[in-house]
């Protein structure tokens, strides 16, 4: 799953949909922590496991699923960014 987050997430924050946001590290890593935290674990010990969970989770339902979730991190983040706090 974190492979897939992490992927997703790079590449939304490509989309001219949201030039607007900040796409530092910090906010980025924030995304993806946020985007995992609201979605299933899949923990694996096998390369063999992993393409099956991979197999499982790659389908065009299941992106969808899991780009809704981005997206709402992507928001939440975007309005709220924890690095401004460290200034």
């Amino acid at each position: 799953m974190e492979e897939i987050v992490e992927s997703l997430v790079t590449y939304l924050l490509l989309s001219p949909d949201f030039q607007l946001f900040c796409k530092c590290e910090k906010c980025k890593m924030d995304i993806i922590a946020y985007s995992l935290n609201n979605l299933p674990h899949h923990y694996v010990t096998t390369d063999k496991g992993r393409e099956h969970v991979f197999e499982q989770l790659n389908t065009d339902e299941n992106r969808k699923w899991i780009n809704k979730r981005i997206i709402s991190a992507i928001y939440l983040v975007g309005n709220y960014p924890k690095h401004l706090d460290e200034h």
